[in-house]
């Protein structure tokens, strides 16, 4: 038997590198860390990177309400308040040599501005110092496609975006000294479950609502599921293709669907009888409700009007803007719209208030209760 020396982490990365990455396989055997571990994508993303084989910490703000999840089966659970930054900064959240690249799926809830500079500016970036210091490598950021308007500077757009887009910039600003250090911002067009909730109205013999925005034409989008945008994120720890740069990902239907297309498979997919039910809501709509709840939080200085506003901004731009990408270098995974439309309408589907359009906590539970027996 030959002697087998120990190697230590980097020389197994340099080893594996070698051959070009493979898409949802490759795996450097570094240590990883995914912050926001707890959300929507966080959770795939745990899952996706031991299941590559990768010793991985997932960090949480409360690990006793997330220690029985079974996508974190295999991690070690970290117990932190990102949005800390003094511990942050001072070695507590990843001290030296514990992590080689860190993946941030952190988000604000609501989107409103408070909280986006919160969560998606300030805590992230206190997590990629935080990373820097620690001698990790490589910080990957869940960002957006969306962001592409504050970028242009659209009259129309969010708060979020701006948040995401100079987070962004301050990656380019820490790894702009010559050192190991790198970025890579993953910005996918939207989520499986943000265009699926309607599945469980039209299921009670509801309309399919989607906003008209004239001469025939609705927002079209390529959405990506949750394991394939895991996986794409995961892709990024051996693959310096995007390095120091943004990459737009979307799912695998070429040209989108656009919403009227989707309300019509789903009432395929339910094998609902006579034509598809849809309700084309005028866009205009949305402007009077902006405009009426921002005057009021302008005249009378009301957060929470504020607030409401910015939600009803964030409601119209994802009925008026596609989140379609068309280059081939931007599509990826395997998982179709209607294949995941087709799982859900046999398994039914999580709710999350914060990603689900148009769904309820109670329509689905009475959906799920259906498909189960």
């Amino acid at each position: 038997m030959g002697f087998s020396p120990k190697l230590s982490t980097s020389a197994k990365r340099t080893i594996r590198l070698q051959a070009a990455p493979v898409p949802g396989e490759s795996c450097t055997g570094e240590k990883i860390a995914v912050v926001g571990a707890t959300g929507y994508i966080g959770k795939s993303v745990v899952k996706e990177s031991i299941r590559r084989g990768y010793p991985t910490a997932a960090v949480m703000r409360d690990v006793n309400k997330s220690k029985d999840e079974p996508k974190f089966q295999g991690a070690t659970l970290q117990n932190f308040d990102v949005t800390d930054r003094e511990s942050c900064l001072d070695g507590k959240l990843f001290p030296k040599g514990s992590v080689d690249v860190v993946v941030c799926c952190l988000a604000s809830r609501t989107g409103t501005k408070s909280d986006s500079y919160a969560i998606d500016y300030q805590a992230s970036l206190n997590c990629a110092e935080a990373a820097k210091a620690a001698g990790a490598r490589r910080f990957i950021l869940l960002s957006a496609y969306c962001v592409k308007s504050a970028e242009r500077k659209d009259p129309y757009a969010l708060q979020f975006q701006y948040a995401k887009m100079e987070l962004e910039q301050k990656l380019k600003d820490l790894t702009s000294d010559g050192g190991k250090f790198d970025f890579v911002s993953v910005r996918p067009t939207a989520f499986f479950k943000s265009v699926s909730g309607q599945l469980e109205v039209v299921d009670g013999g509801g309309p399919f609502v989607y906003f008209d925005l004239g001469n025939d034409r609705c927002a079209r989008c390529n959405p990506i599921s949750e394991p394939d945008l895991a996986a794409a994120l995961i892709d990024q720890v051996a693959d310096d293709t995007n390095k120091n740069g943004i990459w737009n990902i979307g799912g695998p239907d070429v040209g989108g669907l656009s919403m009227a297309e989707q309300g019509e498979m789903i009432h395929s997919i339910l094998e609902k009888e006579g034509d598809p039910k849809l309700l084309g809501v005028p866009i205009g709509i949305f402007d009077i409700i902006i405009n009426g709840l921002q005057w009021v939080g302008d005249t009378f200085s009301n957060q929470w009007f504020d607030d409401a506003a910015e939600l009803g901004r964030i409601g119209k731009y994802y009925a008026v803007e596609d989140m379609l990408t068309t280059d081939p270098s931007e599509i990826y995974g395997r998982t179709t719209l209607e294949q995941h439309y087709t799982y859900i309408a046999e398994n039914g589907q999580e709710y999350d208030p914060y990603t689900t359009v148009f769904g309820s906590a109670e329509g689905k539970k009475k959906f799920q209760e259906k498909v189960s027996k």
